[in-house]
């Protein structure tokens, strides 16, 4: 593990996502982020800045040309998982570093509430989330709180998430945020190539229950490497994966757009459409893509509105 200069909030880079207008990453990597494709990452932490957090706080505050997906928000995080557990081979550096990590959380978090307007969007795998539902309902209508919920099955997501808690932990986490009274967003992504209509189906009903405000959804991209690993990775837990969708950009794109398009049925069926937030892979902006399809001007309209969605923010209350 390796300490970075400091710890900023900074413009939010993903692209056409809608998840804030700027991101607060308290460390890079770790083994939330360590999938079934992609080998062990160190952890570069953040060391806290509070007097240069402020400064960059009051830039965001007033700050006047914002993107119109970013809802004015501060997502937490984008390079690592804001509550996982850090792992390190001297016990005591382990729990230094995880002490760092609450401190640096739950400080971030109460300069923001108390010294602007800015809202904050929360996104994790971990559980440990928990241990501050109370300060995040301190914002009121001012934080969302989600979670990443690709599948229910326990199989898929020990091969392509190998680290990362269960999926039934964190189901149990998210109703317990709603049990809490806060506002809940949910990252059905990114669905892997095993992931057909048995699979999404439940998973939608389930993402159901929590009546989120948004459900955000994408399809999982590999490259031949990490296809590679995937196969590795399912042969030591005992389980055979399905990634004839990965073989090829043209495999890869008729499987996601069958997943989208299967998405976006169960969802009408369940009354989720009004709350789904698809991302679509900016390949699938291609020639080779609009090949597949029998409208493309129909589809490239389908597009923009997927890349263009401002996704939902609670109303204040009255």
């Amino acid at each position: 593990m390796q300490r970075h200069p400091y710890l900023l909030p900074t413009p939010c880079d993903y692209v056409h996502k809608s998840l804030g207008e700027w991101v607060c990453n308290i460390a890079d990597g770790g083994p939330y982020l360590d999938s079934g494709y992609s080998p062990p990452s160190d952890v570069v932490i953040h060391p806290w800045d509070e007097e240069k957090f402020l400064s960059e706080l009051e830039k965001a505050e007033r700050q006047e040309k914002l993107s119109p997906g970013g809802n004015r928000a501060v997502l937490f995080c984008s390079t690592t998982d804001p509550y996982q557990v850090l792992h390190h081979p001297d016990s005591e550096q382990g729990i230094l570093f995880n002490s760092h990590r609450r401190t640096v959380m739950r400080r971030a978090l109460r300069l923001i509430r108390d010294h602007s307007t800015l809202r904050v969007r929360i996104l994790t795998r971990s559980p440990l989330a928990q241990e501050d539902f109370n300060l995040f309902k301190s914002f009121g209508d001012r934080l969302m709180f989600g979670m990443y919920l690709p599948t229910l099955r326990d199989d898929l997501s020990r091969i392509y998430e190998r680290n990362a808690p269960l999926p039934d932990l964190r189901w149990d986490a998210l109703h317990k945020a709603k049990e809490t009274g806060l506002h809940v967003f949910v990252v059905m992504a990114p669905t892997y190539p095993d992931s057909d209509e048995d699979d999404l189906r439940p998973t939608l009903y389930a993402i159901a229950d929590f009546d989120p405000l948004t459900v955000f959804h994408g399809v999982m991209r590999l490259n031949a490497d990490d296809v590679a690993r995937v196969v590795i990775n399912a042969a030591l837990n005992g389980t055979r994966v399905n990634t004839k969708a990965l073989q090829s950009r043209r495999k890869w794109i008729k499987h996601a757009l069958h997943t989208f398009g299967t998405v976006e049925r169960i969802a009408t069926c369940i009354g989720l459409d009004d709350r789904l937030h698809l991302w679509p892979d900016l390949m699938l902006g291609t020639d080779e893509a609009r090949s597949f399809v029998n409208n493309p001007s129909r589809y490239r309209f389908w597009l923009n509105q997927c890349w263009g969605r401002v996704s939902e923010w609670p109303q204040a209350s009255r």
